[in-house]
Parts: structure tokens; sequence; C-alpha cells
């Protein structure tokens, strides 16, 4: 009697051991699943942050590139506005509100060499090119054209401008 419930208690251990291993077994392998897909995860993650990365840089190399042309990223064009005693931003506004302020009057610009054929000729956007010249955009409303002024400010805040160029774009 003694040995059959040894068998018997020995089967049933042996059942419950195999139990726990296969299920255990199922968890790990389970576990070995979640972890490699973590793995692809991070290791994809980390790819496409090292292409935003690059496409960052890129971007920002452009940007710097296409700001040397520009008031504020020209630093002799603003070494020299400081030496005038102003800061380079309040030229630029300053310069800016002057020539839309001309767009308020009556008529044309008068800045803009060409007569307002649909209209009166008024200027758009402006692009500071450094401390001594500017992109302008100008319009009626159905023609337009661009024009490069020069322009200078003195020590008491007066502006002078010369147009050094312009064109008037044709109408298709």
């Amino acid at each position: 009697m003694k040995r059959t419930i040894f068998m018997y208690l020995f089967l049933f251990t042996s059942l419950f051991i195999i139990f726990q291993y296969m299920n255990e077994k199922k968890i790990f392998e389970k576990q070995e699943n979640k972890i490699e897909s973590q793995r692809y995860k991070i290791k994809t993650l980390k790819n496409t942050i090292k292409v935003i990365t690059d496409s960052l840089e890129t971007l920002s190399n452009k940007i710097s590139d296409v700001n040397y042309f520009t008031l504020q990223g020209n630093e002799n064009a603003v070494s020299y506005i400081e030496n005038l005693g102003f800061e380079a931003k309040e030229i630029q506004g300053f310069v800016s509100n002057y020539i839309y302020d001309q767009n308020l009057k009556k008529g044309n610009n008068q800045l803009v060499p060409y007569e307002g054929i649909n209209g009166d000729m008024k200027i758009n956007k402006l692009k500071f090119l450094n401390h001594k010249w500017i992109l302008a955009d100008y319009t009626d409303g159905r023609y337009w054209g661009e024009m490069v002024l020069e322009y200078y400010v003195t020590k008491d805040r007066k502006i002078e401008f010369h147009q050094i160029s312009s064109l008037m774009y044709p109408t298709l």
C-alpha cells in the first residue's frame, strides 16, 4: 500500500513538474519574443532618430546659408549698424515701417518706379540683404514686379532711399 501511494505521489509529482516546466517554457518564450520585438522597435527608432538628426542638420545648414544674406545673419552688417548706435532689429523694423507707411498714402507708393495700371502700386514684401540693400516686391493687384533699394539711415534717424534696379513681370 505504501508503495502504491509513493508511486502515485511520484507520478503526480512528475506530472506536476512537467506541467510547470511546459508552462514556464511558454512564459519564457513569450517574454523572449516580447524582448526581441522591443529590441527591433528600439533599433528602428534609433535609425529614425539618426535620419531625423541628419535631416535637421542639413536643414540647419541650409537655413544658415540662406540667412547669410539677411540683415540679422550678416555679422559685418550688424557691426556697421551697431557702430551707428542702433540695433539691427530696430533698424529693420524702423525702415520696414517707413516703407509700409508709404503704402497707406493715397496713390502709388513713391518708392515704386512704375505707375499702377490696375490700381495703385504698393509694396508687399521686403527682404533686407544687409545694412545697405533691400529686395522689395510690389503689385497693383494684377501686375507685379521687384526692385532693389539702397537705403541709408543717419544717426538722427533720417532714411534715404535710392532705387538700384527694378523690373516688371509681363502678364500672360
